[in-house]
């Protein structure tokens, strides 16, 4: 069931530029989908478009089985939780715990509502005991996490996040990983823009690839194998997948993916090696 349906939509701001362009698509209820696309293709445009700080010049945004309208703006900010790329423009209150509040708040919540969706919030992405912290104290991650804790406070049905993984070191990837692992198995349908290919095999049920303000193309992260689609993308294939494009020894069909998908071929090579070495297999390891 699609949560989520765009029908050829085009927008251009205000200088004249044309940043959309007919673009369609749809995201299914408890996706998690990665939108694909070079600087410029739409990426962050469309994400503003989910909760109503854009609004279409044509075509339709349905959120919900709801057109999203000037009538509608507001009512899709309770439900589309965006997360923009850098927090600093989203994390602004002179504390952590004023901050993540701040949706609740103007929701009209009850004050033990709110501290209740507060604590959980902070409690998910590891923040519990920095309430009281002022945000510019905090590390760029931390920060993000401060982010991601407004939205997910505010309890959406969706979560849309720009760029997420920008400008963090190993350690905050992985953290943030693992929030939205638990965001997913709570239910959420969650979106992410990114040009990150790698994260997306690791990551995502579908793919959406755009490319000059249009959907390109989409479907299971199987698209990404198409080095001719990600080429006319303007992205590259995944590490692994070009690891065994370029070795002869490691050629292989379809490419793998993941690294997951790259130790299963390798463990069947190392077994046939293994095998033909004793005289027991077939000398296709040989050759």
């Amino acid at each position: 069931m699609a949560i989520i349906e765009v029908e050829d939509i085009f927008f251009t701001y205000r200088d004249g530029t044309e940043a959309l362009r007919g673009l369609s698509l749809y995201v299914e209820k408890g996706e998690r989908v990665a939108l694909l696309g070079p600087n410029g293709a739409g990426k962050s445009t469309l994400l503003l478009h989910f909760n109503g700080i854009n609004l279409p010049r044509k075509g339709r945004v349905t959120i919900l089985d709801r057109e999203i309208n000037s009538k509608t703006e507001k009512w899709v900010r309770s439900r589309v939780g965006l997360v923009f790329q850098d927090p600093d423009d989203q994390v602004f209150s002179s504390t952590v715990w004023e901050d993540v509040a701040f949706g609740p708040k103007n929701m009209g919540l009850g004050s033990d509502e709110i501290e209740s969706r507060v604590n959980d919030a902070l409690k998910a992405v590891g923040m519990t005991g920095l309430g009281g912290r002022a945000p510019y104290h905090l590390s760029y991650g931390q920060k993000k996490r401060v982010a991601i804790a407004g939205i997910l406070a505010m309890l959406p049905e969706i979560i849309v996040l720009d760029e997420p993984m920008a400008f963090l070191d190993p350690k905050g990837k992985e953290t943030l990983l693992d929030i939205l692992n638990l965001m997913h198995e709570k239910g959420q349908t969650i979106i992410i823009a990114t040009h990150d290919v790698d994260f997306a095999v690791e990551w995502a049920d579908r793919v959406i690839i755009l490319k000059d303000g249009r959907t390109l193309a989409q479907g299971t992260c199987d698209l990404l194998r198409d080095s001719a689609l990600v080429e006319e993308a303007s992205l590259r294939l995944p590490v692994v997948s070009r690891v065994f494009q370029l070795v002869p020894g490691l050629r292989h069909r379809p490419l793998p993916l993941t690294i997951a998908d790259a130790v299963g071929i390798i463990n069947r090579i190392t077994q046939r090696c293994g095998d033909y070495l004793k005289g027991d297999g077939d000398d296709e390891c040989g050759k």
